[in-house]
């Protein structure tokens, strides 16, 4: 008897147990801020499953115009309010390559979707009307961390934009193809 335990045990020692590696998930709620060349913005991220988020985002967007008409141009500054569902995708194959996943760190694709109302506005030149609209923007891009709480994050998508028609504007196209091109850097706490 005390030899078969002896075995058995002896056996047991080399055995080698693989635990099943944990998948690579998004965090549960990621707050920061980002700026770019075009406006500020705070923004949280909200777990829906392991590889998919809820962005939102309240903003200051900002845009250059130039009228050759009136010899005008200048710059544009506008509220905007976005929701944006996030899929990361690449999160196991990072982890596996031992890259960084913290902070949802990895590439996305997302529909962006944002309004910009028409409640206040900043302008260069008084005779500017901010028109409210809504975008729907497919968009890929990326986010990367540098150090502990800093990112930065590209993007760039081709979509749907639809001007909510003032009754003091004459709007030629109500709706029009809208360009998502972003390059931000971020804190996120």
């Amino acid at each position: 008897m005390k030899t078969v335990v002896i075995c058995v045990l002896y056996l047991l020692s080399f055995n080698t147990i693989y635990a099943q590696q944990k998948d690579a998930s998004v965090e549960k709620s990621v707050f920061g801020v980002q700026t770019g060349l075009l406006g500020i913005w705070a923004n949280n991220e909200s777990r829906l499953s392991n590889s998919i988020v809820l962005r939102t985002e309240l903003g200051m967007d900002a845009g250059i115009f130039g009228n050759d008409i009136y010899n005008s141009s200048g710059y544009i500054l506008g509220f905007v309010i976005t929701a944006e569902p996030r899929w990361y995708y690449n999160l196991n194959r990072r982890q596996n390559k031992s890259k960084r996943i913290d902070g949802n760190s990895g590439n996305f694709i997302s529909l962006k979707t944002s309004y910009h109302p028409d409640w206040f506005y900043f302008s260069s030149d008084d005779n500017v009307k901010l028109i409210a609209d809504i975008s729907i923007i497919p968009t890929y891009g990326i986010r990367r961390n540098i150090g502990k709480h800093f990112n930065y994050e590209a993007g760039f998508g081709i979509g749907y934009i639809e001007y909510l028609n003032d009754n003091d504007v004459i709007i030629l196209n109500e709706s029009d193809v809208a360009v998502n091109l972003h390059l931000r850097l971020g804190y996120r706490f």
